[in-house]
């Protein structure tokens, strides 16, 4: 599935679709380089999953996590200063993505030999006219 994002005015509605394609799944892993729009996308998503107050990136606290009435417990992952496993596994990645909540994850490449094989890969390029391509493989 492809997903074409021109502007920020796009992005209720691609969550909100992106949702209905793959809101049944858990474990999401946002792949993208630095300034894309991950966290932007991902702010996006916990908004359409009914979210109220966001707290923004967990770079430094690794995960944030918010309750949602519609999807249960949902975990914002960022592997970004993660240098090994065995550091996602202090931060109690592991526990949490077998918790059977939902999973999102940025900088996933740092934690993949922990993900699941049913991990969703959703990648996010950047075009020419700074619009965003989101591509998503099952």
């Amino acid at each position: 599935m492809i997903y074409k994002i021109d502007n920020l005015e796009d992005l209720p509605r691609t969550a909100q679709l992106f949702l209905e394609e793959f809101g049944h799944n858990k474990i999401f892993a946002f792949d993208g380089e630095m300034g894309v729009g991950k966290t932007t996308f991902i702010s996006a998503l916990l908004t359409a999953m009914g979210i109220k107050e966001l707290e923004g990136s967990p770079t430094y606290s690794i995960v944030n996590v918010y309750e949602s009435a519609m999807f249960g417990k949902i975990n914002h992952f960022d592997m970004y200063r993660i240098k090994n496993d065995a550091e996602a596994f202090d931060a109690g990645i592991e526990e949490m993505l077998y918790s059977g909540g939902v999973c999102l994850i940025e900088w996933p490449e740092k934690v993949i030999n922990l993900l699941p094989n049913n991990t969703i890969w959703v990648y996010i390029r950047k075009l020419d006219n700074d619009s965003r391509m989101i591509t998503v493989e099952q």
